[in-house]
């Protein structure tokens, strides 16, 4: 009865190279077994879950999942087409025929083998070139991506006039070439003067504090809510990271007429803006009746007081 052969034994009379492959001698091995190992080693990675892969085997997967268009990532629900290629969602519906064979992408084909591939693969964050080093489930990508702080840094002025984005050490740059008309003052405690308090619509007023070698954004904005009724919001937020900020506090602080409104809070990183805060009155807020109360011929002095956790 005949058996099959040990491990390592010769099939055929063809000696066995790496991953069992007939070996040849000569030259022309040497050349072609490099360009067979990538895919093995991909698909050696299948059966097992993610952390049962190493980093380079959740890598060559990963790149099984990028778009021929964009270059990001084809994550769930992955639709193909009839030849079951792959393109993102994003660029699906800008494409009137399939980037790789020019077929038809057909009615929203589903991919159910690939999606649920995808699910167990670490997909590296969209902003791994900025120098984040983390990987993640696809169903935690989006979420992470949003709060990364290898994100690009959009101009903290407020409104949505200006959209310039870069990197945090180049936000200061960017408001004193382009926003020169911002006034910086120094020191731990100064104030804020907003001039003019009573021009109707919704109005800005900004202002630069810099002490303990940090840059903090000092933000007052009149909007209008409903039925014709004003508030004024004031915040402060650091030219920093979310992390940097936790080190500071800042204090806000109406007087005058036997009055004193004041508000406490750890600044916000202009990564989170200030606008959800505002949304939620996570800050200074007063209607143009009380403002009246602090107020010297239409203007509005508030002390400013920056210190350190």
């Amino acid at each position: 009865m005949s058996g099959n052969p040990g491990p390592g034994k010769p099939q055929g009379g063809l000696p066995q190279g790496p991953g069992g492959l007939p070996q040849v001698s000569g030259a022309p091995q040497n050349r072609v077994a490099p360009l067979a190992a990538a895919p093995m080693a991909a698909m050696a990675g299948l059966g097992a879950g993610p952390e049962g892969r190493n980093p380079s085997q959740h890598s060559e997967l990963a790149a099984l999942f990028e778009c021929p268009v964009c270059f990001d990532y084809v994550l769930p629900p992955i639709l193909q087409c009839h030849a079951g290629h792959l393109v993102c969602s994003n660029c699906r519906p800008k494409l009137t025929c399939c980037p790789t064979c020019r077929g038809p992408l057909g009615n929203n084909i589903r991919n159910l083998a690939m999606e649920k591939v995808a699910s167990t693969v670490m997909f590296p964050c969209k902003y791994s070139s900025g120098g984040c080093m983390v990987t993640l489930l696809h169903t935690e990508k989006i979420e992470h991506e949003e709060t990364c702080e290898f994100r690009p840094y959009s101009c903290p002025c407020p409104g949505a006039s200006c959209k310039w984005q870069g990197s945090l050490e180049q936000v200061m740059a960017h408001l004193m070439q382009v926003h020169k008309s911002i006034t910086t003052l120094q020191g731990e405690d100064i104030v804020f003067l907003a001039t003019d308090i009573n021009l109707p619509g919704a109005v800005d007023w900004v202002m630069m504090q810099s002490c303990f070698g940090h840059h903090f954004m000092l933000v007052l904005e009149k909007q209008e809510k409903f039925d014709g009724h004003q508030q004024f919001f004031a915040i402060v937020q650091l030219i920093g990271t979310r992390k940097q900020a936790e080190n500071f506090a800042y204090r806000l602080e109406l007087n005058g007429h036997r009055r004193r409104l004041t508000w406490e809070a750890t600044p916000r990183s202009i990564h989170e803006g200030v606008s959800s805060a505002i949304l939620n009155s996570d800050c200074l807020v007063f209607d143009t009746s009380i403002a009246q109360l602090f107020a010297d011929n239409g203007n509005l002095g508030i002390n400013v007081t920056i210190s350190m956790c």
